[in-house]
């Protein structure tokens, strides 16, 4: 549905949100619903007694795969969704199902074929205002997005610069996070 030119990669090498080494510490700043993108990320939440609302995971971290302690820490999660998502790309599978899990009660996991490293994007846009979204950023820490109109707004302008129909999938991503997630 939507595929990331090169032209807009630069974009993506700057945090968009505060870092954190910690997760208590990150944890600490995080009031509503959580949504964790990457399986590192997301072990270092449930190590630290949290269960995301929705996390996104794929078994890779830096196109390797995950460590058997970040494998044996996303144990605790509960089975997920498969999902289907190219590598630099958003498939309307991956929007669809994100859009679901955001508005299903109890934590959701997708479980995704591929890459997820994009799905952070859809995910501000979808999530209810006040959610927090964090992904990784590599050799540097956890970046924690507050979902606000303002953040919402910037993620929705970098999906529309990508390849492909950013109006269908915007439409996919409105009205999500209305639900009890």
């Amino acid at each position: 549905m939507l595929r990331l030119p090169k032209s807009l990669r630069s974009e993506f090498k700057e945090p968009f949100g505060p870092v954190y080494t910690d997760a208590d510490d990150l944890l600490a700043e995080v009031d509503g619903p959580l949504v964790a993108v990457g399986d590192v990320v997301t072990a270092h939440l449930l190590r630290a007694g949290k269960t995301p609302d929705v996390a996104v995971v794929d078994g890779r971290t830096k196109r390797e795969s995950v460590s058997a302690e970040t494998a044996a820490a996303l144990d605790e999660l509960p089975s997920g969704t498969a999902v289907e998502n190219p590598a630099g790309e958003l498939s309307e599978s991956i929007l669809r199902a994100l859009t679901e899990a955001i508005d299903a009660p109890g934590p959701q996991v997708l479980d995704v074929d591929g890459e997820e490293d994009l799905v952070t994007l859809p995910a501000v846009v979808a999530a209810p205002d006040g959610a927090s979204v964090v992904y990784g950023q590599p050799d540097v820490g956890m970046v924690c997005i507050r979902v606000t109109p303002e953040s919402r707004e910037t993620m929705r302008g970098l999906l529309r610069r990508f390849d492909g129909d950013a109006d269908a999938a915007l439409a996919m991503l409105d009205g999500a996070g209305d639900g009890d997630a």
